[in-house]
């Protein structure tokens, strides 16, 4: 879990958002970064009341369970704040932080400077 943002702390902003109908979702953030992840790597992280268990913090989701491949149906903003997405499989209760989905970026310069 991140640590809350301080009140000067500007959150990310997705600029584009390709995704629907692929196996994969890229967001070119309002600094010009671009994350791209597999969709079905997305719909496995998802946090939601379906997925994790709210008391506990315990998986519910079965990764086993989760159809490959998979695909964005859907894609909402939420407020200022988050993204929702509808994946093949029917699932699209969770909302993803906008600053979680750029702390959770796959590529390499942010899993190296993660790792610092």
């Amino acid at each position: 879990m991140l640590p809350p943002m301080r009140p000067d702390e500007r959150a990310p902003f997705p600029m584009e958002i390709v995704g629907l109908g692929r196996d994969s979702v890229t967001i070119q953030w309002d600094d010009n970064h671009v994350s791209t992840w597999k969709a079905r790597d997305l719909r496995l992280a998802c946090r939601c009341a379906e997925c994790i268990e709210e008391m506990t913090g315990k998986r519910l989701l079965d990764p086993a369970k989760v159809p490959w491949p998979l695909h964005c149906e859907q894609i909402e903003l939420v407020g200022n704040y988050g993204l929702q997405f509808v994946w093949s499989d029917g699932h699209g209760t969770g909302i993803f932080r906008l600053r979680d989905l750029r702390a959770m970026c796959p590529c390499a310069d942010c899993r190296n400077e993660a790792a610092r």
